[in-house]
């Protein structure tokens, strides 16, 4: 693994115009009053060359990254294996669109199995579905379908997939610019669903014969839990992003409300940018604190549950996907070569920080 070091840290980012000391306003609920001062932790590269990096996941000491491109990462003992996946249906080319969310069986060591959320194209138009991919040699296969036809469009597909607590498998969708899908029940856009890890619907979701788990979501994609709640975090319309609290059968507002806008019967959020833009992308959790990937923020943000503040603690590395944490370390990947972003030649990257120095 490369170490970037504090000293080589800051001579990259002065080199690029940045400085080390990096000033950002605290943004909570209400309106920013203080600022606080990022010092860089000494951070390791653990892979480069990431094509759109989007989801971080580990078994054991072995990584399995998805790009949006359409391969999985195998990343072991500082060795780099780009799997090729076979889809049924080929990527769509859309912005923002391709091989999202990727989460591993539980019982992937015994099954070689995973859940996917990709983008694809047919004559009847774009869509996104939820499938089984299966691990052989080399190769993953999708090998079953759970959910098809979440109507997509050029931007906000969600994406994010996790397995809860319950076991149950959550999964974002966003509005498919199509704001006014949120607020419909019927429909899958714009939504925190909720399936069984056969692809059926749980007896206890809170609409009955529905995935739907919560609604009046506009471009959520992180989920976590911590002690048992789960949080979200979601894109705002050019600012007011979001991080929630996220309750079976509740209403988020969009596009009704955003940001600290309220409406009895919808849900304000947590945390919310204010006319700041974050673009925020997965989550993490340690230490009664939350740990959001930023895209337009360009940073890995903390989110102070106790003190309801919110300030960055990784910046400097361009835009962020996701983030991961495993024992004593917290993973993340930047995501420049996504088009929006800066990369340099060796973008895109894994890096890890010891969790001790996060502060």
């Amino acid at each position: 693994m490369v170490k970037v070091s504090s000293i080589l840290l800051s001579m990259m980012l002065l080199i690029s115009g940045c400085s080390l000391f990096e000033k950002e306003n605290l943004t909570s609920k209400d309106s920013p009053e203080d600022e606080v001062v990022v010092l860089q932790p000494e951070i390791e590269v653990v892979a480069e060359e990431l094509r759109i990096p989007w989801s971080i996941n580990k078994v054991n000491q072995v990584f399995y990254v998805s790009e949006r491109t359409g391969s999985i990462v195998k990343i072991d003992n500082g060795k780099m294996e780009r799997q090729q996946v076979d889809l049924e249906k080929p990527l769509a080319k859309a912005a923002e669109a391709g091989l999202l969310g990727f989460v591993l069986d539980p019982g992937f060591s015994d099954n070689q199995q995973a859940f996917a959320y990709y983008t694809y194209e047919n004559g009847q138009g774009q869509f996104n579905r939820v499938v089984v991919l299966k691990l052989e040699g080399n190769k993953w296969t999708e090998e079953t379908i759970l959910l098809d036809g979440i109507p997509s469009a050029a931007y906000h597909h969600g994406g994010r997939m996790k397995i809860g607590p319950d076991g149950k498998l959550y999964i974002t969708t966003g509005d498919a610019t199509n704001p006014e899908l949120s607020q419909d029940l019927k429909s899958l856009n714009g939504k925190i669903l909720r399936m069984n890890l056969d692809g059926s619907i749980p007896e206890d979701n809170p609409y009955q014969n529905s995935y739907v788990y919560s609604y009046g979501h506009r471009n959520p994609q992180g989920l976590v839990w911590m002690e048992g709640t789960l949080y979200s975090s979601e894109h705002g319309q050019s600012a007011h992003d979001e991080v929630n609290i996220i309750k079976p059968g509740a209403n988020y507002g969009w596009p009704i409300i955003e940001g600290n806008e309220s409406k009895a019967g919808m849900e304000t959020p947590l945390f919310q940018s204010g006319e700041e833009t974050w673009a925020p992308s997965g989550m993490a959790a340690h230490n009664g604190k939350l740990y959001a990937a930023t895209l337009r923020g360009n940073a890995v943000r903390e989110f102070d549950l106790d003190r309801v503040v919110t300030s960055p603690v990784i910046t400097g590395l361009g835009r962020i996907r996701d983030v991961f944490v495993d024992g004593e370390y917290f993973y993340f990947v930047s995501n420049n070569t996504d088009g929006r972003g800066t990369p340099d030649e060796k973008d895109d990257k894994l890096y890890r920080v010891l969790l001790t120095n996060l502060k």
